[in-house]
């Protein structure tokens, strides 16, 4: 009975702990911000189309060039005060993928170059999303080679 009695307890100090969000106004702020975040892609797209026939280069450069901005903003700690807001609106396009590199690297630097920001970039954005794109580098290089003989 005992164990009952501190249960209940439990689950009443944790509800009052961790009050419910506001389900409307954090779906209305994912999309707003998200939407915002796709339309600059489809900004540099538009750029980029200006200057460049190949689509493929086109898409290969807007990817990198939010990467890096996210990288950026990540960097100097304004993409996690945008991501506080957005929830989900930053983690589904790609910059949620690069702040998700570069977040654990910056927390872990002060642990060693190999043992803190390597190790744990590996840990926290998992092995697929670095290894998929050394392996599309090194198979681009590749690529490349052979169509020069």
């Amino acid at each position: 009975m005992n164990n009952n009695k501190k249960k209940k307890e439990y689950a009443e100090m944790t509800k009052a702990a961790s009050p419910n969000s506001p389900c409307a106004v954090n779906c209305l702020k994912a999309f707003l911000i998200g939407g915002m975040i796709c339309t600059i892609g489809e900004a540099l797209k538009t750029v980029y189309a200006l200057k460049i026939e190949d689509e493929k280069a086109v898409g290969t450069l807007v990817s990198f060039t939010l990467i890096v901005f996210t990288a950026i903003l990540t960097g100097i700690g304004v993409f996690d005060k945008i991501a506080k807001h957005a929830g989900a609106g930053t983690l589904v396009p790609i910059t949620g993928f690069a702040n998700a590199v570069v977040s654990p690297a910056l927390e872990f630097k002060t642990e060693g170059h190999i043992l803190g920001t390597a190790v744990n970039m590996f840990s926290i954005a998992g092995p697929v999303i670095v290894f998929g794109t050394a392996a599309a580098t090194l198979y681009g290089v590749i690529y490349w080679i052979t169509t020069l003989l």
